[in-house]
């Protein structure tokens, strides 16, 4: 069989794992849609993290055995806050409750994603929004869609006429990359037109490869809050780097998404 062959069959393999896997996610999704509404009170810090695991099982439950029957000898990632780079063969990176805390809180920003990792590399994704019902999907070669309709990235070719955003990666960061994010707010406060901050990073990053904001970047940050809108923004038509504008990696130490206008002065703004 010729290589052009192999890959067009690899790539319609990938596109029905991809619709079986968006068929999962949204079925996460249901089940954490069903426990969202009230505001989850908690004391501790022990009291947090046990609420944040029931919704972690809720979702878990369901992707754990559909994901895993679908390529049984892909491996899975039993920590979403776990970054560097992931062994050799093929990986599920899964965050069942992305945006958990807001879910705890009742706010609207939460999603369930999954995304296939082969040779380091992410094949496929899915970001499933529960109280909307979008689903954001994108295959390597095949590009990004919203509920089936494909995505760009933002014409805009000016930073100083942008939104952008950032995210905080995980509570209790140290103290450099704290000093780090708000000296980047500060700079981007002058640089571009609107700043977001909020978590998750996720739902940003859908935003910028749907077109609605023009760059999103973070410093550190774990494979499962990157990867997927990585992907997302990649086969959109955006650019993705570390803030210095070198190739980003899961070891990179922050990263940048951003439609390709503005990808030179968001680089530049960072590196300050």
């Amino acid at each position: 069989m010729s290589e052009t062959l192999q890959t067009t069959d690899v790539v319609a393999s990938d596109a029905e794992l991809l619709d079986h896997t968006a068929a999962a996610v949204r079925t996460a999704g249901a089940a954490l849609r069903e426990r969202f509404g009230d505001v989850v009170r908690y004391e501790t810090r022990e009291e947090l993290m046990q609420a944040l695991a029931v919704n972690d099982d809720a979702a878990l439950d369901i992707l754990r055995p559909r994901l895993t029957s679908l390529r049984p000898q892909a491996g899975w990632v039993e920590d979403e806050l776990d970054g560097g780079a992931l062994p050799p063969g093929e990986w599920w990176v899964v965050d069942p409750a992305e945006g958990n805390v807001n879910h705890l809180h009742a706010l609207p920003e939460w999603a369930v994603t999954a995304t296939l990792v082969r040779e380091n590399q992410p094949v496929l994704t899915v970001v499933h929004l529960p109280l909307t019902g979008e689903t954001y999907t994108a295959l390597t070669g095949a590009g990004a869609h919203l509920d089936g309709r494909p995505l760009h990235v933002s014409g805009t070719a000016d930073l100083g006429l942008g939104i952008v955003a950032t995210s905080q990666a995980r509570p209790d960061e140290d103290e450099t990359v704290v000093r780090r994010v708000g000296s980047s707010i500060t700079a981007m406060l002058f640089d571009a037109l609107v700043v977001r901050t909020s978590v998750p990073a996720t739902l940003h990053l859908t935003n910028v490869a749907a077109g609605r904001i023009d760059a999103f970047w973070q410093f550190a940050g774990a494979r499962a809050d990157l990867l997927p809108g990585a992907l997302l923004v990649t086969e959109a038509g955006g650019r993705i780097s570390d803030a210095e504008g070198r190739p980003w990696t899961p070891q990179s130490d922050s990263f940048l998404a951003a439609a390709p206008g503005v990808h030179a002065e968001a680089v530049a703004t960072l590196s300050r």
